[in-house]
Protein backbone atom coordinates (compact mmCIF):
# COMPACT_ATOMS: atom_id res chain seq x y z
CA UNK A 1 0.00 0.00 0.00
CA UNK A 2 0.99 3.59 -0.29
CA UNK A 3 0.65 5.69 2.62
CA UNK A 4 0.41 9.44 2.05
CA UNK A 5 1.00 12.39 4.22
CA UNK A 6 0.10 16.24 3.95
CA UNK A 7 0.84 19.61 5.98
CA UNK A 8 1.76 19.18 9.99
CA UNK A 9 0.88 15.34 9.27
CA UNK A 10 4.21 14.90 7.09
CA UNK A 11 6.37 17.05 9.17
CA UNK A 12 5.49 14.90 11.90
CA UNK A 13 6.37 11.63 10.30
CA UNK A 14 9.18 13.32 8.59
CA UNK A 15 8.21 12.36 5.24
CA UNK A 16 5.83 12.96 2.25
CA UNK A 17 5.07 9.00 1.85
CA UNK A 18 5.90 5.47 1.84
CA UNK A 19 5.37 2.42 0.82
CA UNK A 20 4.63 -0.75 3.24
CA UNK A 21 3.55 -3.86 3.04
CA UNK A 22 0.09 -4.75 4.54
CA UNK A 23 -0.11 -6.51 8.06
CA UNK A 24 -2.26 -9.45 7.89
CA UNK A 25 -4.08 -8.35 10.35
CA UNK A 26 -4.86 -5.27 9.24
CA UNK A 27 -8.39 -5.07 7.62
CA UNK A 28 -9.73 -1.54 8.19
CA UNK A 29 -7.90 2.11 8.54
CA UNK A 30 -8.50 2.06 12.31
CA UNK A 31 -6.17 -1.08 12.45
CA UNK A 32 -3.71 0.25 10.32
CA UNK A 33 -3.30 3.43 12.39
CA UNK A 34 -2.80 1.31 15.37
CA UNK A 35 -0.36 -0.73 13.71
CA UNK A 36 1.60 2.58 12.58
CA UNK A 37 1.67 3.93 16.03
CA UNK A 38 2.99 0.95 17.45
CA UNK A 39 6.09 0.94 15.11
CA UNK A 40 7.39 4.18 16.92
CA UNK A 41 6.33 7.38 18.76
CA UNK A 42 6.64 9.46 15.53
CA UNK A 43 3.41 7.79 13.91
CA UNK A 44 2.67 8.40 17.80
CA UNK A 45 2.48 11.58 17.44
CA UNK A 46 1.49 11.97 14.06
CA UNK A 47 -1.69 9.60 13.73
CA UNK A 48 -2.50 8.62 17.77
CA UNK A 49 -5.22 11.54 17.87
CA UNK A 50 -7.80 10.25 15.11
CA UNK A 51 -10.07 13.42 16.08
CA UNK A 52 -7.30 15.47 14.70
CA UNK A 53 -6.45 13.72 11.53
CA UNK A 54 -8.76 12.91 8.33
CA UNK A 55 -7.80 9.79 5.99
CA UNK A 56 -8.59 9.53 2.53
CA UNK A 57 -8.44 6.24 0.97
CA UNK A 58 -7.85 6.25 -2.88
CA UNK A 59 -8.60 9.95 -2.99
CA UNK A 60 -11.79 9.58 -1.27
CA UNK A 61 -12.68 10.62 2.21
CA UNK A 62 -13.63 8.16 5.01
CA UNK A 63 -14.16 6.90 8.68
CA UNK A 64 -11.90 4.62 10.47
CA UNK A 65 -13.84 1.69 10.43
CA UNK A 66 -13.19 1.52 6.09
CA UNK A 67 -11.47 -1.43 4.71
CA UNK A 68 -7.95 -1.34 3.46
CA UNK A 69 -6.15 -3.41 0.91
CA UNK A 70 -2.06 -3.70 -0.42
CA UNK A 71 -3.64 -1.95 -3.49
CA UNK A 72 -4.86 0.93 -1.47
CA UNK A 73 -3.42 4.75 -1.61
CA UNK A 74 -3.53 6.24 2.09
CA UNK A 75 -3.42 9.50 2.95
CA UNK A 76 -3.38 11.45 6.48
CA UNK A 77 -3.84 14.92 6.44
CA UNK A 78 -5.38 17.22 8.80
CA UNK A 79 -8.69 18.90 9.14
CA UNK A 80 -9.46 21.77 6.66
CA UNK A 81 -10.31 24.72 8.22
CA UNK A 82 -11.30 27.91 6.51
CA UNK A 83 -13.10 31.34 7.04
Amino acid sequence: MQLVYFAWVRERVGKSEETMQLPGDVETVADLIAHLVSINEIYGAALGDTDKIRIAVNQEHVSTDHPVTDADEIAFFPPVTGG
